[in-house]
C-alpha cells in the first residue's frame, strides 16, 4: 500500500505494526512482523530519520518502576558524613529499549506524497520534450519513418511498449502462429490495455483460429471487452497504437530466419495501414457475442442484450457519456457497441441506426 511512497515490504510491514499500537520497541516490532531484530532496529532509524516515526521514550538510566524520570539522589542530610549517599538500589543503571511511535501520517507522509506527485510531474515533461524532438529529428532524417528491429527478444520489447503505451486504442491483424511473442504474453499485454480502458479491435484470418485452444482464448478475450472480427485472408501482421504507431513483422526468409519488424512512425504509410485496418474491419464479420459465445455466422447476425441496453437509452435521447453512467461502463464500451450496431445495421449515421432498429424489430 506504501511503496508508491517509496517503502518497501519490509518497512511498510513495520510502518502497520506501529499504526497498531501506541507505541513499541525494536525487539516487539521483530516478534510481530518476523523479521530480524537488527532489521528492524535499522528500519526503525531509516523511518525515523525521514520523520515518519519518533522516539516515544526517554532512554536515559532509569532506576526501579515507577521512579522514571527522576533525578539521581543527592547526598541525604542528617546524621553522619556529609558525602555519604544514598546506597545504590537494585536494577539502577539498566537501560530501557528504546520505544518508537508513529509521527501522525497527515503530517510525515503529505510531504512523501507532494514529491511523488512533483516526480511524476516532471517524468510526464521529461517525456513530452523527448518525443517531441524525436519526431522533430525523425522528420529530418532518413529513415526516420521506419524503424527496423531485429531479434525475437526486440520485436517482443517493441510488441509490449505499443501495448502498454496505448491510451486510447489498439487496432490488430492476426495472422497464423505467433512466432516473436508467446500467445501467454500477448495475453498480457492485452489485459493491460483493457484495464485501462483501451478500445481493443482485432481482425483474425480465418486459419488463426485453428491453433491450439484459440478459440477458448478469443473467447475469453471477447468476454473481456476485445471487439474480434474474421475475414478470410488478411495481407499481414499488425497492430497499431493510437493512430501513432504500428509494427508490422518481417518474413522470415528476408530476414535470415531471425524474427523482426518495422516500426512506423506518424507518417502517409502509418495513415494507409489505419485505412487498411478499418477496411477489413468493415468487411469482416463478428463471430462471438459480448458473452464469447460463438454466433451463426450463416444466419443474419443479432445484437446481443447488452448492445440492445445501450440502443434503448439512446433511442431515448440519452447521450453516450449518460448511458455509461447509468449502466456502469466505460465510453468507450458504449461507443464500442453503437459502433457494432451501427455495423449491423449496415453503416451510416445514428439515425438510420434507429429506422433499421425498428424495421428490423430489435426493440
Amino acid at each position: 500500500m506504501l511503496e508508491a511512497l517509496g517503502l518497501g515490504a519490509p518497512e511498510e510491514a513495520v510502518y502497520m505494526a506501529l499504526l497498531a499500537g501506541p507505541a513499541a520497541s525494536a525487539q516487539d516490532l521483530a516478534w510481530q512482523t518476523g523479521l530480524e531484530e537488527a532489521t528492524s532496529e535499522r528500519i526503525l532509524r531509516d523511518l525515523t530519520a525521514r520523520g515518519l516515526v519518533a522516539v516515544a521514550t526517554d532512554t536515559r538510566t532509569s532506576g526501579p518502576a515507577g521512579l522514571e524520570g527522576r533525578p539521581e539522589p543527592g547526598p541525604v542530610a542528617g546524621p553522619g558524613p556529609a558525602s555519604a549517599s544514598a546506597p545504590e538500589e537494585p536494577g539502577a543503571g539498566v537501560r530501557r529499549p528504546t520505544r518508537y511511535r508513529l509521527t501522525p501520517p497527515s503530517m510525515a507522509l503529505a510531504p512523501l506524497l507532494v514529491e511523488q506527485r512533483n516526480a511524476l510531474h516532471l517524468a510526464e515533461t521529461a517525456y513530452a520534450k523527448l518525443t517531441e524532438r524525436y519526431r522533430h529529428t525523425a522528420a529530418h532524417t532518413d529513415g526516420g519513418v521506419v524503424e527496423v528491429v531485429v531479434g525475437a527478444e526486440q520485436v517482443a520489447h517493441r510488441f509490449h511498449q505499443l501495448h502498454c503505451g496505448a491510451q486510447r486504442e489498439l487496432l490488430v491483424f492476426l495472422v497464423g502462429e505467433a512466432v516473436a511473442v508467446a500467445r501467454e504474453d500477448a495475453d498480457s499485454s492485452e489485459s493491460s490495455a483493457l484495464g485501462r480502458g483501451v478500445d481493443f479491435r482485432v481482425v483474425a484470418a480465418k486459419d488463426y483460429l485453428d491453433g491450439d485452444d484459440v478459440v477458448r482464448d478469443v473467447r475469453e478475450a471477447v468476454t473481456a471487452g476485445v471487439a474480434f472480427r474474421l475475414v478470410d485472408s488478411l495481407p499481414l501482421k499488425m497492430v497499431i497504437s493510437d493512430r501513432e504507431r504500428a509494427m508490422v513483422p518481417l518474413e522470415m526468409t528476408d530476414s535470415g530466419g531471425v524474427p523482426s519488424a518495422v516500426v512506423v512512425h506518424r507518417s502517409g504509410l502509418l495513415t494507409a495501414l489505419v485505412h487498411l485496418f478499418e477496411k477489413e474491419w468493415a468487411q469482416a464479420r463478428p463471430v462471438f457475442t459480448g458473452t464469447g459465445t460463438l454466433e451463426d455466422t450463416a444466419g443474419d447476425p443479432q445484437p446481443t442484450a447488452e448492445e440492445l441496453e445501450v440502443l434503448a437509452l439512446l433511442l431515448a435521447g440519452v447521450s453516450d457519456r449518460r448511458a455509461a453512467s447509468q449502466l456502469g461502463l466505460s465510453i468507450r464500451t458504449v461507443e464500442r457497441r453503437v459502433r457494432r450496431l451501427t455495423d449491423l445495421a449496415g453503416g451510416g449515421s445514428r439515425l438510420q441506426l434507429g429506422w433499421h432498429a425498428a424495421r428490423a424489430g430489435w426493440l
